[in-house]
């Protein structure tokens, strides 16, 4: 094992010091259930939404350890990562900059980031190429892409099969290429700002209440803001009076609002932010609208 991959294992470890272990849950006095709970080791919080069964194989900080070494590996090592716990275990992979593709000029960029997500809500284990795009900071996914998605089935003895999980991310960084000309290819088709708002938050009938038109125009004033202010630290220059910008643009001003300005939780992170608008109903229906013209 390499001196990266032992640093990437080490930071993996330090970060993710506690345990997640499963007790069972009683009823009225004490009385006996079929349903157990999960618990963090270190503050005793309840991890999940649900309770499980008594068949139900808790994860271990091990089994994310497998999985970052085995994305490290199908990067030759060279990487960074970030790790954060949100009701399970999340790992940003971050590939170096050698890398990037520029979108437009030489301050729209996007970088590769490999996502792993280990959930304690039943599911596979989920790794997905994303990209980090510099200019707005957003940083998302494009799911509906084939091939920058991988369901890892979570197996006892996952450290043994460390030869396959490296085959999976090296497959996954094969993504990347495919991912960057799509982001190609919507930096080159052209909607109506006005439209591709409508598509994806319809104008609120004449029966709507108040807070909702207001809602409605606060947001696309914000968005707006967003379009003119990226524009210009882009080198686009100002939009026309027909509000005609790529597709590209279209979707990261909408996936910019829900990441950094949609309302959360007090003291939600950044990275709590990003995993919301991962299926944000609103970023979902944006980028169906936004490759719904690469095929117009």
């Amino acid at each position: 094992m390499s001196d990266a991959t032992l640093q990437i294992a080490d930071k993996v470890a330090n970060t993710f010091d506690f345990s997640v272990d499963k007790f069972p849950l009683s009823g009225p006095d004490g009385m006996r259930t079929p349903f157990y709970g999960l618990f963090r080791s270190d503050t005793m919080g309840v991890v999940g939404a649900s309770s499980v069964t008594s068949r139900y194989v808790v994860h271990t900080t091990d089994d994310v350890i497998a999985l970052t070494e085995a994305a490290g590996e199908a990067f030759d090592g060279d990487i960074n990562i970030d790790c954060h716990f949100n009701e399970g275990h999340y790992v940003n992979v971050v590939p170096s900059k050698e890398h990037r593709r520029t979108v437009y000029g030489s301050s729209d960029n996007v970088f590769p980031r490999v996502i792993i997500r280990a959930g304690y809500d039943g599911k596979s284990f989920q790794a997905t190429m994303g990209y980090y795009r510099d200019l707005c900071l957003n940083l998302s996914m494009l799911k509906q892409i084939s091939g920058t998605s991988v369901s890892i089935r979570h197996t006892k003895g996952l450290r043994d099969k460390m030869d396959a999980l490296i085959r999976t991310f090296q497959t996954l960084r094969e993504s990347w290429a495919t991912l960057g000309d799509v982001i190609t290819n919507l930096q080159e088709a052209d909607v109506s700002m006005i439209g591709f708002l409508d598509s994806v938050y319809p104008v609120p009938d004449a029966e709507a209440s108040e807070s909702k038109i207001t809602r409605h125009r606060n947001r696309t004033r914000e968005i707006f803001t967003r379009m003119r202010n990226e524009r210009f630290r882009s080198g686009r220059g100002e939009v026309g009076k027909d509000f005609r910008v790529s597709a590209w643009e279209a979707l990261n001003y909408v996936q910019g609002h829900v990441q950094h300005r949609a309302t959360r939780k007090n003291g939600a992170s950044d990275f709590d932010r990003m995993i919301k608008a991962f299926d944000d109903p609103a970023v979902v229906r944006a980028q169906n609208v936004a490759l719904a013209e690469l095929s117009a």
